[in-house]
């Protein structure tokens, strides 16, 4: 069988893991009578939720002969470092592009790094069924954007694909017969390069992808770059800084076939395989022959931009909903996440009693401590903050490229409240349908917390997407939360009598009957001070009555936090309390007297 080895980009929503559904379906991959869910790509309950792509994944697709492996990658630039490792595995890309907002900085982060490794592009126009689109205009942007983004001459030259994944067909014209996918596999076996490499040549291999078997032990993935291998081979693992890693024999090889790993016995150049046997080696780690002695180059990873402190769950409800509680587990998990997921990297904290996990962004931490929670963690977690560098004594701060799509009424205070977050405007573009694109250029540490307020000065019409650009120098202080926050002096069950009493001081985070201590942050305050309040003071009983009954109190619905808008809420002295049942924001030290010490820099 000929072989083809590509990956598919797109921005989030923009249709990528829909599409590859159709492919498996329209190959025959799936049997007539068989019950397929939707989206197969998305594989944990996460990415099903919140229809992102946040593991890179692959599949083989068998068309005419020919053995398509497809690589699905992230969306989001928060898992980037998903997107970059996998590029090194694939000879083309499929551009997947929404018909009616074009190419998003995602797809620009990604479209260049698959440019600058010379692979080839495919352009698939999708959603070109909806009634907003505009094909014909994103076409021109796709193709400025390979020219900002110094496209060779041979990549300019794209072939284009107009589809709608959902209805399940695409052409070469909009007006052709809409019926099926078959123009995709056709372009992809024209336009995408055979792997040219050489299989009669040592065996060698770089890992891009890592996971972990209950039966297997570590599962190391990659594209074979010379050679064959077999079961049964002795290999070892080379790393670029350090050396032989170890020495393993192959206990297993595995190859993609639609959504299942099969068994093979060899592999060869080109193939992208899976090997078990190793229980050191990790990602961008050299599988290879023994006669090797100089591993592959790896291709380097951007580093981590922002950091958050997780440490054990300390609070008076501590061990009511989780199971795993020790600091012990939390840094095994987190370690094991580490060996992963190369864009998170965890240090201990200067005090040793906590850990730094740091990151891409607010979702990519936001996710991991979601999978934790779920898998029966309590934690703390501090507020994030972003990773400082000093350059020839100059402090220099992570950017950020944000690219904002919203109405004309709500560009004025988009504009006005990213002013005041040091950003600086580079565009603004009508985008048509009374809609404007803007475009900035800001410190990273400025979208922290920022997106629950976009989405209510824009009523949940905009549109925010960012990408990582670089370091600059440091912009200066910006100002954080403004109001102050009400903190619970007691420890018991909320009343609605108290709640009630304190709804005119500002808004309240809890209902009525809920668990508290003191230390608890309850609501928020209408003032910029922080207040302590007595939620549990009930109604006084006496035997006087009024003429009138009593009206039962009415409380008004609480302010519901998720993990990231708890996260970004939190100022420097407060924390999270991370449970499998409850978000709780409290303050960083419970007791009310060791506060007032920490105001005044004694703590």
């Amino acid at each position: 069988m000929e072989l083809r080895n590509l990956a598919i980009i797109a921005h989030v929503d923009h249709g990528k893991t829909t599409l590859v559904d159709e492919l498996l379906k329209q190959s025959g991959t799936f049997r007539e009578n068989q019950n397929v869910d939707e989206r197969v790509m998305d594989s944990n309950d996460l990415e099903k939720e919140r229809g992102i792509t946040i593991l890179a994944k692959n599949t083989a697709v068998e068309w005419n002969n020919i053995r398509m492996n497809i690589v699905d990658t992230p969306g989001h630039a928060d898992f980037g470092g998903e997107v970059e490792r996998i590029l090194s595995m694939v000879d083309g890309v499929l551009l997947l592009v929404d018909a009616a907002e074009g190419p998003m900085p995602q797809t620009k982060f990604v479209t260049s790094k698959a440019l600058s490794l010379g692979l080839k592009p495919i352009v698939v126009i999708n959603k070109a069924d909806k009634p907003d689109a505009r094909p014909d205009w994103v076409l021109d942007q796709i193709f400025d954007l390979f020219v900002a983004l110094d496209a060779s001459d041979e990549q300019l030259d794209f072939p284009v694909i107009y589809s709608s994944a959902k209805l399940g067909w695409a052409v070469n014209d909009l007006e052709d017969d809409k019926k099926d996918m078959q123009i995709v596999f056709e372009k992809i076996s024209q336009h995408i390069s055979k792997p040219n490499l050489d299989t009669q040549a040592d065996f060698s291999m770089l890992v891009t992808t890592l996971e972990a078997d209950n039966f297997l032990g570590r599962i190391l993935t990659g594209r074979v770059e010379s050679g064959t291998v077999k079961v049964g081979d002795n290999l070892q693992a080379l790393n670029l800084e350090t050396g032989l890693v170890e020495k393993a024999r192959i206990a297993k090889l595995l190859m993609c076939k639609g959504l299942e790993k099969i068994n093979v016995d060899t592999a060869s150049a080109g193939d992208i395989v899976s090997i078990a046997g190793f229980t050191k080696a990790t990602v961008a780690d050299t599988i290879c022959s023994e006669k090797i002695s100089t591993p592959l180059e790896a291709l380097p990873i951007t580093p981590p931009t922002m950091s958050m402190t997780v440490s054990v769950n300390d609070s008076p409800l501590v061990g009511r909903d989780g199971d795993k509680l020790t600091g012990n587990m939390i840094a095994e998990r987190l370690y094991k996440e580490a060996e992963t997921n190369i864009a998170i990297k965890i240090t201990q904290s200067p005090q040793k009693d906590a850990l730094e996990v740091a990151g891409r962004g607010e979702l990519q931490l936001g996710v991991l401590l979601e999978n934790m929670r779920r898998e029966g963690f309590e934690m703390t977690v501090a507020p994030p903050r972003v990773i400082f560098r000093e350059e020839n004594g100059v402090k220099h701060e992570p950017m950020e490229e944000v690219q904002i799509d919203v109405d004309e009424e709500f560009s004025g205070v988009v504009v006005e409240k990213l002013g005041k977050r040091k950003a600086e405007m580079k565009a603004m573009v009508p985008s048509g349908a009374g809609k404007v694109r803007l475009t900035f250029e800001m410190p990273a540490r400025g979208l922290i917390g920022y997106q629950s307020e976009f989405l209510s000065d824009t009523r949940g019409t905009g549109i925010l997407s960012r990408s990582f650009l670089g370091y600059a120098p440091y912009k200066g202080d910006i100002e954080g939360r403004r109001e102050g926050v009400l903190v619970s002096q007691e420890t018991g069950k909320s009343v609605a009598y108290a709640l009630a009493n304190l709804e005119s001081r500002g808004i309240m985070f809890i209902d009525a009957g809920v668990d508290i201590y003191c230390g608890m942050i309850i609501g928020e305050n209408s003032k910029e001070n922080d207040l302590d309040v007595n939620p549990l003071k009930g109604k006084q009983l006496t035997n006087v009555r009024a003429s009138g009954k009593d009206d039962a109190v009415k409380l008004t619905p609480p302010k519901r936090f998720t993990l990231e808008s708890a996260i970004a809420y939190i100022q420097s002295d407060e924390r999270v309390e991370i449970t499998p049942n409850h978000i709780r924001l409290r303050k960083a030290h419970l007791d009310i007297n060791e506060r007032k010490k920490a105001s005044k820099g004694k703590l």
